[in-house]
């Protein structure tokens, strides 16, 4: 095992858990919109912010974490 290899795994862990906590993000969003879980009925406002921040996290957050480490490589 190379320090390389161990630098990649660390970075593919950070993507994954990036991607997945996104998700989750998203999925709370959703349970929090469509049902009662903080009020009767839903809360609109909180569960549209929160869809939204999962989303952003989940799509541009790997390519924004992808161009820091491009940039830190280059170094």
């Amino acid at each position: 095992m190379t320090p390389d290899d161990d630098l990649w795994r660390q970075r593919f862990g950070i993507f994954a858990l990036l991607r997945i906590s996104g998700l989750l993000l998203f999925l709370l969003g959703m349970a929090i919109l469509f049902s009662d879980l903080v009020r009767p009925g839903g809360a609109l406002g909180l569960g549209m912010i929160l869809n939204g921040c999962g989303l952003v996290m989940a799509l541009l957050g790997p390519v924004l974490l992808r161009q820091h480490w491009a940039k830190t490589d280059r170094r």
